[in-house]
């Protein structure tokens, strides 16, 4: 039996990969929803359908409605955290509200199964490896935009009947992530800086630790996470689980790209160490860690020598007290 999958966010570095491997590992049709803020035009695969719309204004509910999708994959986010504190009307509107209104639909059209990418921003600081039955805490907006969304999802089946897996990815990148938002992707940022002679920047000391996902890694699982019973009604974590400090994570980019300088610039507010448990993820979905980072990396880079530049759509900065000066240059 064939299904019907539609992608919010088809234009991201996960939406667009998706898509890609279904189209290409099963006859399963692929529709998709993006408006370009975040994802680039060109990451869209051919053989997908898709709308130009922007979640949280009303406009989606007619088109999933008409499509009628059996699985839907939402994807699309504004996923700046460490910036959420300074838009946090963008922050809410693009990530609770979008999120509201894309489970509405969901309920309306009948949909078989919504799967939800949180986010390891959930967490907060704490003592990681984060196991999915830890307490949340999260310490900025972004991560509380992200556990509202949880809660409203698992609302929504209480009260509706509404199946549901929520993913919590992170630290992902790969061929199709925008090496030009200001404010995310952190290898596209330093790719993007090392290709126009600036040094890669590092807040704070670097001793920050993370776990870095490659995104071809996730794709049969986060499938797998719309299509398989033992799936339903399941938070799970997804990505890697070698913790690596982000100054060493610019040293393995610096040699992939052949050289590179690194500034370390005034330290944020970020959680100090984030890296998650996977053997659910290993149990359910069949996730494990099967690209290093430097083999990533060199795919990555190798990609983004042959994309065209587009500009991203950047938030305005709602508040600018205490707004880092690296990100004042950023915004001007």
């Amino acid at each position: 039996m064939t299904n019907k999958h539609l992608i919010t966010g088809c234009a991201g570095l996960i939406g667009s990969n998706l898509a890609r491997w279904i189209i290409g590992h099963t006859d399963d049709k692929v529709i998709g929803i993006d408006d370009l803020s975040c994802g680039m035009r060109q990451n869209i695969p051919a053989g997908m359908i898709w709308r130009e719309l922007t979640l949280g204004r009303g406009h989606s509910y007619r088109y999933i409605e008409q499509e009628r999708p059996d699985v839907v994959y939402h994807f699309a986010a504004y996923a700046a955290e460490c910036l959420s504190p300074f838009v946090r009307c963008y922050n809410y509107q693009s990530n609770l509200v979008a999120t509201a209104e894309v489970v509405n639909a969901c309920i309306r059209s009948g949909v078989r199964r919504l799967v939800f990418a949180s986010s390891a921003a959930v967490y907060g600081n704490g003592e990681p490896p984060f196991s999915e039955d830890d307490q949340p805490r999260p310490i900025d907006p972004y991560g509380v935009a992200k556990l509202a969304c949880e809660h409203d999802i698992r609302i929504a089946g209480e009260q509706h009947g509404l199946d549901w897996c929520v993913v919590r990815p992170h630290n992902v990148y790969g061929p199709g992530q925008s090496p030009w938002q200001a404010y995310r992707n952190v290898f596209g940022i330093w790719m993007d800086r090392h290709m126009r002679g600036e040094p890669m920047q590092v807040y704070g000391d670097g001793r920050q630790r993370r776990a870095f996902t490659y995104v071809d890694d996730i794709l049969r699982p986060l499938y797998l996470a719309g299509t398989r019973p033992t799936a339903s009604r399941q938070t799970i974590n997804l990505g890697g689980s070698i913790p690596m400090s982000v100054l060493d994570a610019a040293h393995v980019l610096a040699d992939v790209m052949g050289g590179g300088t690194i500034e370390h610039v005034a330290a944020r507010h970020e959680a100090s160490d984030v890296w998650c448990t996977t053997q659910r993820s290993h149990d359910l979905l069949g996730y494990h860690d099967a690209t290093s980072l430097d083999a990533g990396l060199w795919k990555m880079w190798q990609w983004v020598g042959t994309v065209a530049r587009e500009r991203p759509i950047l938030p305005s900065i709602e508040v600018h007290e205490g707004l880092p000066d690296y990100w004042r240059r950023a915004n001007s």
